[in-house]
């Protein structure tokens, strides 16, 4: 048994959004496999830390909001804080520490910070010099990798075997009645329904609302249609409530257990490069995603479920900006061409409703779909302009 399969006190670093966590899934169920003892503590952001009620594995959590993810002006000052937090996993008596990091992050820094808190085992992917940082600095991988894929390739090189690569979730029974006594609130009940998510947290990747507005009215012609969103997205779901009055929506009135319940419910999801695209993954509802070019696809694409990704190949791709700065024209895609695939999907994937959907509306011209998924392949690549260049 190796050092890292012997530790039974094991701190998780990721500090991102929630469908990271939910990503990283599959890497902490092959840790759990080879230790069922183990222990393990997610530190994460204020936000994705909300992601240990849903994914296996994790026993315990610590909110923090890192300097080294700091994404202000750098006018935060604050080093007590940081020490607190080198105190707190003194405290802990942490074994081993695994810093998962997206391809454009640094595990340095918080590997760092565990050092100075006494835990003896660090791992991480790292291109850069480091020192004695990392106890295990591990060889980077490929930028395009899939981020699970990533996250697997850092736990099988400190020991342990991978279990699958497929998302998983775990959503309790009260999450579902709660889901349940939703859509009974908003008069879908029992039928089959389109998820509709206009949201998404970086601009970059939203699609305009007032066109996911016209796809919600659209398909609310023949479908029933449930939009959702956060609170701090009251904006966007009212631009998509004044294009379509009459469609039920739901503006962060569940918890996350009972909106992956919703999602799970859903025959459909139509959203953007965000949560709601893991969820559906992980729980089987095939997928619309209107996928910007901030980022290339195979780093976070569904790939357990039918899904479709809807880009319009632009020279800037991928950019991997925040914010867009010309008006996000990779996402300049016709409502009714989202519709229509949104339909074609609906009718290749019958079991997950209960009759056929009438036919869509004809787009003008091609469908801009860079990329068409199914479940277990890919079919009828475009190219891909700017995909070499970073």
């Amino acid at each position: 048994m190796s050092r890292w399969q012997e530790a039974r006190n094991i701190l998780a670093v990721r500090m991102d959004n929630l469908g990271d966590i939910v990503m990283l899934g599959p890497a902490l169920r092959a840790i759990k496999r080879a230790s069922p003892d183990s222990r393990m503590t997610l530190l994460g952001n204020r936000s994705g830390v909300a992601a240990a009620s849903i994914v296996p594995g994790i026993d315990d959590t610590i909110a923090y909001a890192p300097l080294w993810q700091h994404l202000g002006d750098g006018s935060s000052f604050k080093p007590a804080d940081d020490l607190a937090l080198i105190e707190l996993l003194a405290e802990r008596r942490f074994d081993a520490a695994l810093i998962f990091t997206s391809f454009s992050q640094t595990p340095l820094v918080p590997a760092y910070v565990c050092y100075l808190a006494g835990i003896p085992l660090r791992a991480g992917e790292s291109k850069e010099f480091g020192g004695a940082v990392l106890t295990d600095p591990v060889p980077t991988t490929p930028i395009e990798i899939h981020q699970v894929d990533r996250n697997l390739h850092l736990v099988e090189a400190v020991g342990f075997t991978p279990v699958g690569s497929e998302l998983e979730i775990s959503i309790p029974d009260r999450a579902r009645d709660a889901a349940t006594a939703l859509l009974n609130e908003r008069g879908i009940g029992n039928h089959p329904f389109v998820l509709v998510h206009p949201g998404a947290s970086a601009p970059a990747r939203r699609y305009a609302p007032e066109r996911f507005g016209a796809i919600a009215r659209m398909l609310a012609e023949r479908e029933a249609v449930l939009v959702t969103g956060t609170e701090r997205e009251a904006e966007i779901l009212a631009i998509v409530r004044r294009e379509a009055p009459g469609v039920p929506v739901v503006a962060g009135e569940t918890d996350l257990a009972s909106y992956a319940a919703l999602v799970e419910r859903a025959a459909l999801v139509i959203c953007n490069d965000t949560l709601p695209m893991h969820l559906a993954d992980a729980v089987g509802t095939p997928a619309v995603v209107l996928f910007s070019g901030t980022d290339y696809e195979s780093q976070w694409e569904p790939r357990n479920v039918p899904c479709r990704l809807l880009r319009r190949p632009t020279p800037c791709a991928p950019c991997f900006y925040i914010t867009c700065p010309i008006g996000t024209p990779c996402l300049d895609i016709d409502p009714a061409q989202v519709v229509a695939v949104a339909e074609e999907l609906l009718t290749e994937n019958l079991s997950r409703v209960d009759r056929v959907p009438e036919a869509g509306l004809a787009p003008e011209g091609p469908v801009p779909i860079l990329t068409r998924h199914y479940a277990g392949g890919t079919s009828g690549i475009a190219d891909r302009p700017g995909a070499d260049s970073v």
